[in-house]
């Protein structure tokens, strides 16, 4: 719970690279601005933990993990040995996540070091949203990108859930063009349902072959904030 860390630990590391020779690893700050605890959580590397409101925490990547993803889960409940359960974004019930969580959650995607010698990052909503967050590289020639509307506030009466807003696949399981299968498996266009979450955050992936607005790149070297309600 909140109330049982430490008022003056501002940072809680994640990680091991400060420990391994030679290692070359990528910094991800992680904030909460919420005005109520998440439990951030990546995958590859995998990490969880609890984070009060106005705390940060630190994720490092290292170098061999080039591509990942980070979320924000809310509603969580866990036991002091790290198993039990979250209202968006659960990972098969643990704190510190071996799976990626369940959807729809607002995903960070990223690939260090890929072709070029780039990193590629986005935000997608693909999956669909359960909370607002941003990213800023620390390269100012980079572009910062977020996707800060309260997208749950004005989310179609088809898609609401419990704490989320649901992509169409998830709202209509058996829809082909929804959830691109079948003749829509190699092209799948933008429904009514991605368009709605574009016109809220028009910087995020909408659906999945929204790359040409959507993929941003930053030389390899740059570190990365991530704030969820920025």
């Amino acid at each position: 719970m909140a109330s049982s860390i430490p008022e003056h630990l501002a940072f809680v590391v994640i990680g091991l690279c400060a420990l391994i020779t030679g290692c070359y690893c990528t910094d991800f700050t992680i904030q909460n601005k919420c005005p109520f605890p998440i439990w951030p959580a990546s995958f590859n590397p995998s990490s969880g933990l609890e984070l009060p409101p106005g705390m940060q925490t630190i994720l490092h990547v290292p170098p061999q993990q080039q591509a990942g993803r980070i979320w924000g889960r809310t509603g969580c409940n866990f036991s002091a040995q790290g198993t039990g359960s979250c209202q968006t974004g659960d990972c098969g019930g643990q704190l510190n996540c071996q799976l990626t969580g369940a959807v729809p959650t607002s995903l960070v995607e990223f690939t260090l070091g890929g072709s070029g010698n780039q990193d590629y990052y986005d935000i997608s909503l693909v999956d669909g949203f359960n909370l607002p967050v941003g990213v800023a590289p620390s390269t100012s020639s980079c572009q910062s990108i977020s996707c800060n509307k309260n997208v749950l506030a004005d989310c179609p009466a088809q898609l609401k859930g419990d704490g989320v807003c649901k992509n169409a696949c998830l709202a209509f399981p058996s829809n082909d063009q929804y959830c691109c299968r079948g003749q829509y498996v190699d092209n799948c266009p933008p429904n009514e349902y991605s368009k709605f979450f574009k016109g809220e955050c028009p910087q995020a992936y909408s659906y999945a072959k929204d790359d040409a607005t959507s993929t941003f790149v930053c030389p390899t070297g740059a570190t990365y904030t991530v704030t969820f309600c920025p």
